[in-house]
């Protein structure tokens, strides 16, 4: 099972996220959900680097896979911080509704 973990501040900005498992939904190279919960947060990563200008710390397991980990900085401008929340947001709204859909394969903690 793939377990996502997303924490927030008091305020309720997103500055944290982890994935952790895998899904086991199919066959390797053929399992949908895994390349789902993948593509968006690779997807998300990707952004907060490129669109937000933002340099995350990630961890990464890039052999086995299995683990992602991206925490923000706590400098930013104003713009950075807004861009990269968006993103954060989109990437949770995206987890939440594969979670909804494919339940036995993924669980996200707040």
């Amino acid at each position: 099972m793939i377990q996502a973990q997303f924490e927030r501040d008091q305020a309720g900005v997103i500055h944290y996220f982890r994935l952790t498992g895998h899904a086991d939904s199919g066959p390797y190279g053929s399992d949908i959900v895994c390349a789902a919960v993948s593509a968006v947060a690779i997807g998300a990563v990707n952004g907060i680097e490129q669109i937000a200008a933002v340099k995350p710390k990630v961890k990464a397991d890039s052999v086995n896979g299995g683990h992602l980990e991206c925490r923000l900085p706590r400098q930013m401008n104003t713009e950075q911080a807004k861009t990269a929340q968006v993103i954060l947001a989109n990437l949770l709204l995206s987890m939440e509704s594969i979670a909804e859909n494919y339940s036995n394969y993924v669980m996200i903690k707040k």
